[in-house]
């Protein structure tokens, strides 16, 4: 693998960097403090494309590679967690169904929508009795009445679902169970019978609005079924791969802003008679910090290259996911020591980067399923 960004990456990257200092940045101390989902920040991202990015042209998107997505990802995150989990969840999560294997019906009546940004988008598959337990533990029904679905459950931790306009939905449409049992379905959010509970309290990502849903005796057309029925499991997993590089993304983005905040405040802070960066201490925590932000971008990178060359990646995007984000919990943590006390307040940002990037260690697959997905890939494979 000889991989370097292409000039349109680049492009790409100093255009969204600009975007992030002038729009994102200023604004994330407010939306942590506040709670509040960053709209407007959010609407100036569809005329530029962003919200699309990795849609197809075809369907009003910017047709790019999944490492411009992940660059994307990476920038945000670097200004602002909550947005960035927002997009990510968005095209990461909600998009990527209709792009893989929804039909031109469900492209032309969604998918557009979602790439302008006219409509944000949703995944919804946890529920109270199912996390990493998706094939056992999904109990949202779904069964065929005439040419409609009648859904009934309950959803936990569906991102954006108070700001989307579809919410796909993981349900079981085989009471018998088993892998072949669960579909996904597309449903809007203004179908009678969805019911959108209030943001749920978090530790971080205060902008990023997450919520419980109920469906009862939601009713959505037949042609809404994303895919194959029965195939639901298998899809989500496909999902899921390409999410984990959105995640890992983010967290480089997050750790990037800690370490920038944790030089600069090195470089200003005085400690017996001098910058405490002319502490060797100090210089220690700065190198080892900056190695492993490299490390982990280009981990990041590779999956997502892999990705666009559509070869094998998923293992590889776990093993970056993993170490991406387990490397920005270590960097946030080292960039809150460097300031001492100032680091564990509110009127630093590193407390709060800290915060948003503590989630990047359990969306996507835990830290635990990410290390079983790659050590059942690793011993099938070396038989």
């Amino acid at each position: 693998m000889n991989f370097q960004l292409n000039e349109e990456q680049r492009l790409l990257q100093e255009m969204v960097r600009d975007f992030v200092e002038k729009e994102v940045k200023p604004r994330a101390a407010e939306v942590d403090r506040e709670h509040k989902f960053p709209r407007e920040t959010i609407a100036k991202m569809g005329p530029l494309g962003l919200l699309g990015l990795n849609v197809p042209e075809e369907w009003d998107g910017a047709g790019a590679d999944y490492v411009s997505t992940a660059i994307l990802f990476e920038e945000l995150g670097r200004g602002c967690g909550s947005t960035a989990l927002t997009v990510e969840a968005h095209l990461g999560l909600a998009c990527a169904p209709f792009i893989l294997f929804g039909s031109d019906l469900l492209k032309e009546k969604f998918l557009r929508r979602l790439a302008t940004g006219e409509i944000l988008g949703a995944l919804s598959l946890t529920e109270p009795g199912a996390g990493s337990d998706l094939k056992g533990g999904v109990r949202t029904r779904a069964e065929k009445d005439g040419n409609q679905w009648r859904i009934n459950g309950a959803k936990m931790w569906t991102t954006n679902a108070s700001v989307s306009g579809v919410i796909v939905f993981l349900v079981r449409t085989d009471p018998a169970g088993g892998s072949h049992s669960l579909s996904m379905i597309a449903v809007p959010t203004d179908t009678p019978g969805v019911i959108i509970h209030a943001a749920e309290r978090k530790m971080g990502l205060h902008g990023c609005k997450t919520h419980a849903v109920t469906l009862e005796d939601v009713r959505v057309p037949l042609d809404y079924l994303v895919g194959e029925e029965g195939r639901g499991l298998q899809q989500t997993l496909t999902v899921l791969d390409g999410g984990r590089i959105g995640i890992g993304a983010l967290s480089v983005g997050l750790a990037q802003a800690a370490f920038e905040e944790a030089v600069k405040y090195a470089r200003e802070r005085q400690a017996f008679g001098a910058p405490i960066a002319n502490l060797q201490a100090i210089q220690f925590k700065i190198a080892d910090m900056a190695t492993m932000i490299d490390a982990a971008r280009w981990s990041v990178y590779r999956a997502a290259w892999l990705k666009d060359q559509s070869l094998p990646y998923a293992q590889i995007a776990a093993q970056a996911k993993l170490f991406a984000t387990e490397m920005a919990d270590k960097v946030c943590f080292e960039a809150i020591q460097i300031h001492g006390g100032y680091g564990y307040s509110a009127e630093f940002p590193v407390e709060r980067i800290y915060r948003d990037n503590r989630l990047m260690l359990i969306g996507e697959g835990t830290s635990e399923i990410n290390r079983l997905v790659i050590a059942r890939r690793l011993l099938a494979s070396h038989r």
